[in-house]
């Protein structure tokens, strides 16, 4: 079967339209977002909003509302309070992870509390987009879009302040505004990159695309879209592997960008 035919057999799901239209979404966000948070060293940040935002979501499901709406609730009142913790991002592990350490226990006590099977709050821990439904698939793209709209407007001072933040402070510019914007951004994207690949791969879209990026170019214009092509590979491989084989598609997805990361650290030469 040719790719043209696999495809056409695959859009005849509506399932797997579902998960092709959130995912490029997802991707497209990650792709960029991704680009900030490797530059500004705020990879453990993208981790620890996953974590904190599962115990949004297991809330959630305890309440009966759709978990989605919980994962996006706890992750960017989570993001505001880390930028108030703390007033610069290479001084934020300590409120970080006092926060995620909080956020755990509570995930873990709505969990304990919920008499029904929480598949949908643990269906988060490993992603579930093939899934997703078309209610999810709106929000996930006004969502994306208040996120690209925003950081369209901030994009040129957090750039600014995420290669020197003491310069940037001498020049004026609200550092601590443009952590907490950026802060705020970044749960909301790990919110809805969650249902690609889980809480505990997220990694997988939000840093290794952009770490290869970084590593094939210095400019960031080219960086984010390099970035942002190999997310958007990544999930559309991984999705249409899926289709036919056994396994979850976050597995797939994790496999093709470190595979990526790996030829282009070991056999390309940074740029």
């Amino acid at each position: 079967m040719s790719l043209i035919g696999a495809l056409q057999y695959i859009f005849q799901y509506q399932f797997m339209q579902h998960a092709f239209e959130a995912g490029t979404i997802i991707a497209i966000v990650a792709g960029i977002m991704g680009y900030l948070v490797v530059l500004r060293k705020t990879s453990f940040a993208a981790h620890a909003y996953a974590e904190i935002g599962f115990a949004g979501a297991a809330g959630s499901v305890l309440l009966g509302i759709n978990p989605l709406i919980g994962l996006l609730s706890a992750s960017t009142v989570s993001g505001l309070g880390i930028a108030v913790l703390g007033n610069r991002a290479s001084h934020r592990d300590v409120e970080i992870g006092t926060i995620l350490a909080f956020a755990l226990g509570l995930g873990l006590l709505f969990i304990s509390l919920y008499t029904g099977y929480a598949t949908e709050a643990y269906s988060i821990l490993f992603g579930e987009i093939l899934g997703i439904s078309a209610s999810n698939v709106l929000l996930t793209l006004v969502v994306s879009l208040i996120i690209l709209v925003a950081a369209a407007f901030v994009y040129r001072p957090i750039l600014f302040a995420s290669l020197d933040e003491d310069v940037a402070e001498a020049k004026g510019m609200h550092v601590l505004l443009l952590g907490g914007i950026f802060m705020i951004l970044l749960a909301a994207s790990v919110s809805i990159a969650i249902q690609v690949t889980g809480v505990l791969l997220i990694f997988a879209l939000m840093v290794t695309p952009a770490a290869t990026a970084i590593r094939l170019t210095k400019k960031p214009a080219y960086a984010i879209l390099i970035s942002t092509l190999i997310a958007l590979g990544a999930t559309w491989s991984g999705l249409l592997i899926a289709f036919y084989e056994p396994y979850p598609v976050s597995f797939f997805i994790v496999t093709i960008v470190f595979a990526i990361y790996l030829i282009v650290r070991f056999v390309r030469p940074r740029m």
